[in-house]
């Protein structure tokens, strides 16, 4: 079931980006091809590229892909690091749900409303419901992560360890190229 919702969600993650640069590049054409364009394209692939990066956070802690500093957590020992790790899940749970409150208030006036995009006839709320799916979605990820950290399933961080993937990457870029050369 988790791969089938990996798929899903990496799905609609290629889905936005190709509706963006498909927007994009259509606008780019219709000006400087026929001298003409869309009004409502900019603000069309504002709204999508918003989609692609609330969307992306959940996705971003799922796949432990987010940036983060852990030079200081690192020089204590493993049990500290889980509490340092539990904390900041704590934290971002803390965030998300702020947020999700606040997205949920905000798109309920604006659905209340019936307020409209700039340039589309399409009602504000439903673009910007994405605050609620996504934080939504966070929170979630967030959960697991905790359940996961608390029961040493997994590593004390929510975070990439982008030294590690460099090492690991540069390790099997030297096995390749050993392979290649025939040592």
């Amino acid at each position: 079931m988790s791969k089938i919702i990996t798929h899903i969600e990496e799905s609609f993650i290629a889905l936005l980006m190709t509706s963006m640069v498909l927007v994009t590049f259509s606008q780019v054409v219709a000006r400087y091809v026929f001298n003409t364009g869309f009004l409502w394209a900019l603000e069309l692939t504002t709204y999508l590229f918003a989609w692609l990066v609330i969307f992306g956070i959940s996705y971003g802690v799922k796949t432990h892909i987010h940036i983060g500093v852990d030079a200081f957590v690192k020089i204590f020992s493993t049990p500290m690091q889980r509490l340092f790790g539990l904390l900041a899940v704590i934290a971002s749970i803390i965030y998300g749900s702020i947020m999700f409150y606040g997205g949920w208030i905000y798109v309920g006036k604006l659905k209340k409303i019936r307020i409209e995009t700039h340039d589309m006839p399409i009602e504000k709320w439903l673009f910007l419901s994405i605050l609620v799916i996504g934080m939504g979605l966070l929170i979630f990820r967030l959960l697991q992560a905790f359940w996961t950290i608390l029961t040493n399933k997994e590593q004390v961080s929510i975070l990439g360890d982008e030294s590690k993937d460099a090492i690991e990457q540069f390790m099997d870029d030297d096995t390749n190229n050993d392979q290649k050369e025939g040592k």
